[in-house]
């Protein structure tokens, strides 16, 4: 026995049914809606202002990250991508471009993309401006549902203890901002989803 609590039923059955309707979308329109979520993404003054994001690769039928990453650089922003560890927790390293994403080590269930660089540690994360969150739905009070893994759930626990306040960013389908998701207390809420459509902020 693992002495790790079950998942609650309601938020894995909205989990089995966000992950159907992702896979469910065509390729061409995961595409279009990767150009038009970056270009949301970008409109934020949280990442316009920042100097360092820590962002994450898109897999699978998540929404696109991949142009929104080499926009980011492009725009002069140092950004950090997430090294998946053994425990499932996050170290970090910077993205130096396409050519600097290799397969991960450590790839669990998912085939990840990793940034070949050196580890910065777990703890770099605190020094970022914005943090953009991977997840399956946000609903109207900010409250993120994500994959279940517990690996953004320690990221977040880590910028609490250590003081850091960097803007938390959503990055979703447009379907995937919903009016409730189920709340444990662990769950933090986020100050924006960006869309392809746009974005939604939600205040305290």
């Amino acid at each position: 026995m693992s002495g790790i609590p079950p998942f609650p039923p309601e938020k894995a059955a909205l989990r089995r049914e966000l992950i159907a309707a992702r896979r469910s979308l065509s390729p061409e329109s995961r595409r279009t809606a990767a150009r038009a979520l970056a270009r949301s993404a970008l409109a934020l003054p949280e990442l316009a202002g920042a100097r360092t994001v820590a962002a994450y690769v898109s897999v699978g039928a998540e929404p696109g990250t991949r142009e929104l990453l080499d926009a980011l650089r492009e725009a002069g922003k140092r950004v950090l991508l997430p090294l998946l560890l053994p425990d499932n927790d996050l170290d970090w390293a910077a993205y130096e471009g396409p050519g600097s994403l290799a397969e991960a080590a450590h790839p669990g269930k998912m085939r990840l993309l990793e940034p070949s660089g050196p580890p910065l540690g777990p703890q770099a994360v605190t020094g970022a401006d914005a943090v953009l969150l991977p997840g399956l739905a946000v609903d109207r009070r900010g409250m993120r549902l994500g994959r279940g893994g517990g690996s953004y759930d320690r990221v977040l626990e880590r910028l609490e203890r250590a003081g850091a306040h960097p803007a938390l960013v959503v990055l979703l389908y447009d379907e995937e901002v919903v009016a409730r998701v189920p709340e444990e207390p662990h769950d933090h809420p986020v100050q924006a989803v960006a869309t392809p459509s746009g974005v939604v902020r939600f205040t305290p």
